[in-house]
């Protein structure tokens, strides 16, 4: 009877115990494949496929997936996928989900990892993701959905960029470093090109199990070359996800400014060698380079930066500041090549650029303005220069505040210090269809300092300029624009002196002019001085040119050609009393802007010598009184001589109505 029952037991205990050992010999985790492909494809709206599948059951289960691809989207082709990994390995705290429904993952060791980033011309990316989540859970807690991922172990993964906007052909080589008593860095290291130039970059961060922790800095250190181009980035960041929290330090080389557009976003102009450095961190969508410093040619710089991309197009604002500069530093804002064959560092296809500027006839810049540049970024600048460099330049210091947004340049306004006064220009630059833009552009002198800008020309003076001008024109260049622009100018003078040098030389007073050339003291005190020009289609013409000293009358005018850049001026000097070494004779300046001739007309002197006409040469008109007011204060001056002149116009029309025999009585 006992025997019979533990046969049975047996039978009981031993069907059971070899299905199991059936089950187990034909068990495979490979059958949960298509669940686990159609669950991760739906998320990740792209196919997902996965070759084996196997799991370690435990508190802490390891999930172990081989031959993991996760296709492209529709649109791109099938080989290469958007990621293959040869063998994935993640720890999955089965305790955790049980409690909490939390998806814990205390560690992810990835092996030959291969991501392929493309973009293509027309705008289509394959690594736009639009994650959905698990059925039931859309109104669930973001934080409750998303995984909580501790370590992360790459070994030998690779990422191939190509994005055709970008210019950007490059690999990076990715993997985790075992550090002795710390979690394992992240390192990567970059080679190929990107904006169409050669990139290489080398980066160590911290612990991929420390990105999400807040209270942990994380280090960053970043070098990267581009072309001739240099970063280096070294600091730490607080909350790396989320961008936030960084205390880096920031230093930035290059050969040209303009080479930072494609790796920034802002819209540099071209710009001699290039070292800044400064603070930098980031906060709500703003990127900020803070207390930067450094030197672009000869200049030196510094200031704030802040870049927001928050909207459709970045945003930068820039305060910044220069104890000296060198305006040709400057000149890539208005089209010019920037620097001087002395600027150290340059390339030489700078010195080649260079070299053919300063061989080019023309003065004024052709330089197309680039309008995609202009448009990419909506600008507010403020910039100052404490004082401008250059032998004989006759501006002390400089500040500007101009906004670029939506294309159009708003400048208010562009200041230039000269001595006690000041050149200011407030205006528009507005894109026009089929490229271009529209200038609208109003200069004031206020009290320039007349010494300052007589030094530029090698000569001595003193007194006070001023005046008002205007410019309006369309063109694709600053040349463009002025050979194609109308306006009017009026600049004014009154008391001070100017060296005889000048009006003698244009009057050939032999004697003088030889003093004032070996550097004898000779002045001739200013009673007035007043030029009036008028732009009509490109073409600069006088209106009024005249000079009064003490002792000479300098009159004349012409005409200057903006699209020839063509001069045709011509001058005269009378003394107000006879002067034996006198010899009025006219001259005349012709030529180019940039390779003036000066001459004088010897046929019509001889018909002239001797002669003197004082104050009867020419007579400025009553519309220009209220600049002299504005411009230099007082006017008594030109008032006294503009009532000369017309009291002698008078006299003959006087003679003429007197009624006859209206003599002596």
């Amino acid at each position: 009877m006992a025997a019979r029952r533990s046969k049975r037991w047996l039978v009981w205990l031993g069907v059971p115990l070899l299905l199991v050992a059936l089950l187990a010999s034909v068990w495979s985790w490979d059958w949960f494949i298509p669940l686990v492909e159609a669950r991760a494809s739906a998320a990740a709206g792209r196919p997902v496929h996965i070759e084996h599948l196997n799991v370690k059951l435990g508190r802490v289960s390891t999930v172990t997936a081989e031959g993991v691809r996760v296709g492209n989207p529709d649109g791109f082709p099938d080989d290469p996928p958007f990621a293959e990994v040869a063998r994935a390995t993640a720890r999955v705290d089965v305790g955790a989900f049980l409690r909490s429904r939390e998806v814990v993952v205390p560690e992810i060791e990835l092996d030959r990892p291969v991501v392929n980033v493309i973009g293509k011309g027309g705008g289509d990316r394959n690594y736009a993701f639009e994650f959905t989540p698990p059925a039931g859970e859309t109104n669930a807690p973001e934080d409750a959905r998303a995984p909580r991922i501790g370590g992360l172990r790459i070994n030998g993964g690779k990422a191939k960029v190509s994005i055709a906007w970008l210019r950007a052909d490059f690999e990076v080589d990715v993997k985790t470093e075992d550090r002795e008593g710390q979690e394992p860095a992240l390192v990567a290291e970059a080679r190929g090109t990107y904006a169409g130039q050669r990139i290489e970059a080398q980066f160590t961060g911290g612990s991929v199990l420390d990105l999400r922790d807040a209270s942990e800095p994380w280090p960053v250190d970043l070098r990267l070359r581009n072309g001739d181009t240099t970063l280096s980035l070294k600091g730490t960041v607080r909350e790396p996800t989320k961008l936030r929290g960084a205390d880096l330090r920031v230093e930035l080389a290059g050969q040209d400014m303009a080479d930072l557009v494609p790796l920034t976003g802002v819209p540099f102009p071209k710009t001699p060698p290039f070292r800044v450095e400064g603070k930098a961190d980031y906060a709500e969508g703003r990127v900020r380079l803070l207390d930067a410093n450094g030197r672009v040619g000869r200049s030196d710089i510094g200031g704030d930066l802040t870049v927001s991309t928050a909207g459709s197009r970045p945003d930068v604002t820039a305060d910044l500041r220069s104890r000296s500069v060198d305006l040709a530093d400057l000149g890539g804002l208005i089209g010019s090549q920037p620097g001087r064959a002395s600027t150290p560092g340059q390339t030489p296809q700078q010195r080649a650029a260079m070299a053919r500027a300063e061989a080019s006839p023309r003065l004024l810049p052709t330089t197309p303005v680039n309008m995609p540049r202009l448009t990419a970024a909506n600008v507010h600048v403020k910039y100052r220069a404490d004082r401008i460099q250059g032998q004989g330049m006759p501006f002390d210091s400089l500040n500007a505040e101009a906004d670029i947004v939506d294309g159009v340049v708003t400048l208010h306004p562009v200041s230039l210090g000269i001595g006690q006064g000041r050149l200011v220009a407030n205006g528009t630059l507005t894109p026009q269809e089929g490229g271009g833009l529209r200038a609208k552009i109003d200069i004031e002198v206020r009290r320039a300092d007349l010494s300052r800008l007589l030094g530029a020309a090698g000569a001595g003076g003193a007194g006070t300029l001023g005046g008002v001008a205007r410019v309006e024109g369309t063109g694709k260049s600053v040349s463009e624009i002025l050979a194609r622009g109308n306006g009017e100018a009026t600049f004014v003078t009154v008391g001070g002196n100017v060296s005889s040098f000048l009006v003698d030389l244009s009057g050939l007073h032999f004697g003088n002019a030889l003093l004032s050339a070996l550097g004898v003291p000779a002045r001739a005190k200013i009673e007035c001085m007043i030029a009036d020009f008028a732009l009509q289609r490109g073409t600069l013409r006088s209106r009024t040119v005249l000079l009064d000293t003490d002792a000479h009358v300098v009159s004349g005018g012409g005409a200057l050609e903006f699209g020839r850049e063509q001069l045709d001026l011509r001058f005269r000097t009378d003394t107000k009393r006879p002067t034996v070494a006198s010899l009025p004779t006219p001259i005349r300046i012709e030529g180019t802007l940039k390779d003036p001739s000066i001459q004088p007309e010897l046929a019509e002197a001889a018909a002239r010598a001797g002669a003197a006409v004082g104050l009867g040469v020419l007579f400025p008109p009553l519309a220009l009184l209220p600049t002299i007011q504005l411009g230099v204060g007082e006017n008594s001056q030109c008032e006294a001589l503009q009532g000369a002149g017309e009291r002698r116009r008078q006299q003959p029309q006087q003679r003429q109505q007197a009624p006859e025999g209206g003599g002596r009585r």
